[in-house]
């Protein structure tokens, strides 16, 4: 892909009964970081879909992919992959895109 494309991340997750505040509360803290930290990061935007009380989706984008690598290097993206481990039922389904148009 071109260099100008931005890359996006589409993670959905699975949270077990009664553990939606404690994933939101690191999807908070990871979003926050990530916005603030990482110049790479354009968006970072936590979800849930209309009509379901136990799914969180998590929209990121990123300058390029050698952007969403460097966040997961950063410090406080292990706490989240640790933390919400427990709180999550199975495997994340994450998609990843980049860019086809983006009118201007």
């Amino acid at each position: 892909m071109a260099e100008s494309t931005h890359f996006v991340v589409i993670a959905e997750f699975s949270i077990k009964p009664g553990q939606v505040s404690a994933f939101l509360a690191l999807a908070h803290n990871d979003a926050s970081e990530s916005l603030t930290n990482e110049e790479g990061c354009l968006a970072f935007d936590v979800l849930t879909p209309e009509g379901s009380e136990d799914v969180v989706v998590l929209h990121e984008v990123y300058r390029d992919r050698a952007a969403f690598e460097h966040h997961m290097q950063m410090p406080h993206y292990p706490p989240f992959k640790e933390g919400t481990a427990p709180l999550i039922e199975g495997e994340p389904s994450v998609r990843f895109f980049y860019t086809a148009i983006r009118p201007e």
